[in-house]
């Protein structure tokens, strides 16, 4: 799946037109990003969680021509699924957090 795919299954589910749903996939997206960028972890009961790590600088190597260089530190995210998400991939089934018919 992916994002456009996302918003389809929003619009059908809760029958609102595309345009809205995109809309509001937008603002999660840009909300859990800022949060992040923040240094603040996001939490999705029933879902998960999203925090950051940093990688420490390192060394590295130009693999065309071998030069030893640094690799400077970075900052990225890290998703850890709840125990029912990990359940439900693990037996083939949906993950029903709201029931919205």
């Amino acid at each position: 799946m992916n994002k456009t795919d996302l918003i389809y299954s929003i619009a059908k589910k809760c029958d609102i037109p595309k345009k809205h749903s995109r809309k509001v996939v937008d603002i999660i997206i840009d909300s859990i990003s800022t949060s992040l960028a923040d240094g603040d972890q996001v939490q999705v009961l029933g879902f998960g969680s999203f925090e950051t790590r940093v990688r420490a600088e390192r060394k590295g190597r130009n693999p065309k021509t071998g030069e030893e260089i640094t690799i400077p530190a970075t900052k990225y995210a890290v998703f850890h699924p709840c125990k029912e998400l990990k359940n439900a991939v693990n037996q083939g089934e949906s993950l029903v957090i709201l029931d919205i018919n």
